[in-house]
């Protein structure tokens, strides 16, 4: 069904003189500029109820105008250069939905705000690089710099950290903030399956790229969690500080013994405000069955954040695709219709602190190893003696398996230590003979 886009008339019983409408280019009609389309579309008289006026589409841009579309772009200006709505005397707010940290994108953003004109971006790699500066240009031009739709999709977790915890001190959040591992990890635990099986379904499913690497390696995350901590925490935005680390080493056997340990695997972004400075890290974590976070599987994001007064409050929904994407897209851009101004990161833009980072060889926590060891006597003693003198406790053994001489999988997990004194255990680990395989380490978070 194709859909035709109308100018919206609006007018309250309060003031019966008609408002004008906000009117909005939109940069890049791909998954989610279409779904923007159809939203305003559909909901246009619900829209201009909430917005106090209508929400007017004037002007787009995307790669191909030749391409075959659901709706009707007779009536809009259609701009071949993207950057070119950012001096449109007829937009009031630019829509950028092109995606990349640099490019158009940019170019877009910094001359859109320039010029005066009001910014609504799900642009996450490019807030994550340069979301400090772009801050301070909004806020001296005075103008709405705003991203609700550049973590987690359609959970309003930018309003929920800036506005609705603002009476409160920060101290942690932690979250699922990728959909596509967050599949590939609760398929393997259902299915039983390996990494790589489940990766391509995935891909033939839609819910990861030809190329996942952004996904999987943990890059997609850390852009997300550092636009959280710097609303958490008033600090800049500091992408180069984050720990990242993805899911390719992630086995079945390790999901097994999650399992059977009561723990779930979650690939994870942690950030906390420390004695030592700001912890960033993006990496897989053992985390308690009964924890919150365990209970997001599939698809779905959560993020869990600890204020001083509210104590813990979970976010949860579904992080990405067109829907929710462009339900995060409208409810910014109502609230520029309504002359909603708040400073971009919770925090004038001046004075965002310049946090010290705390690094990850900080962390104090408990840890989980798995090795590969070829069956014969003496090889858990001599793992033990490593541990030892690194001053690692361990808290459990599991060997499941019997084959002397042949290679069998054993699990150890630690009490809370120091990850420096993990790391050079483990170095000294994967050097005994008996180890055949690399060790695959995952991190314990006791949420």
């Amino acid at each position: 069904m194709t859909l035709q886009l109308r100018v919206p008339r609006f007018s309250s019983s309060l003031n019966p003189e008609p408002v004008s409408a906000l009117r909005i280019g939109i940069a890049g009609l791909g998954t989610v500029g279409s779904g923007v389309l159809r939203l305003l579309d559909q909901q246009r008289a619900l829209l201009a109820l909430r917005a106090g006026r209508p929400i007017e589409i004037v002007a787009v841009s995307a790669r191909t105008r030749a391409k075959q579309r659901d709706f009707n772009l007779s009536s809009i200006t259609w701009c071949d250069d993207p950057v070119s709505l950012a001096s449109n005397p007829e937009v009031d707010v630019v829509v950028e939905l092109i995606g990349g940290e640099d490019g158009p994108a940019r170019l877009l953003v910094e001359k859109a705000l320039h010029n005066g004109k009001s910014v609504v971006t799900a642009n996450k790699a490019l807030l994550a690089r340069h979301g400090t500066a772009l801050a301070l240009l909004a806020e001296a031009k005075q103008v709405t710099l705003a991203y609700e739709a550049s973590v987690c999709g359609g959970i309003p977790i930018v309003k929920g950290l800036r506005e609705g915890l603002a009476a409160n001190c920060i101290s942690e959040l932690h979250g699922i903030l990728n959909g596509t591992c967050n599949y590939i990890l609760t398929q393997m635990r259902d299915t039983g399956r390996g990494f790589d099986e489940v990766l391509s379904e995935a891909q033939a499913l839609g819910y990861a790229e030809s190329d996942p690497s952004f996904d999987i390696d943990g890059i997609d995350t850390a852009h997300k969690l550092a636009i959280l901590t710097s609303l958490a925490f008033g600090s800049e935005v500091d992408l180069a500080s984050v720990h990242i680390e993805g899911i390719r080493h992630i086995g079945a056997l390790d999901i097994a013994y999650a399992d059977e340990l009561g723990y779930a695997i979650k690939l994870l972004g942690i950030s906390r405000r420390l004695d030592d400075g700001i912890e960033q890290r993006v990496h897989p974590c053992m985390v308690p069955k009964y924890a919150a976070i365990a209970a997001a599987d599939g698809v779905y994001n959560a993020i869990v954040a600890q204020g001083n007064f509210v104590e813990k409050v979970n976010f949860v929904g579904r992080g990405a695709g067109s829907g929710p994407t462009a339900s995060a897209v409208v409810a910014d851009l109502i609230d520029i219709a309504r002359g909603c101004r708040v400073p971009t990161f919770g925090v004038p833009a001046t004075e965002l602190l310049k946090a010290r980072p705390s690094p990850i060889e900080h962390r104090f926590g408990a840890y989980y190893l798995r090795l590969m060891v070829v069956d014969r006597p003496g090889v858990i003693a001599d793992v033990a003696a490593v541990l030892r003198d690194q001053q690692v406790s361990l808290e459990s053994v599991l060997q499941r398996l019997r084959a002397p001489g042949d290679n069998v999988p054993v699990v150890l997990t630690t009490h809370e230590t120091h990850e420096a004194r993990m790391t050079a255990a483990v170095e000294q680990i994967g050097a005994l003979e008996a180890v055949v395989e690399a060790p695959r380490v995952i991190r314990i978070e006791q949420f």
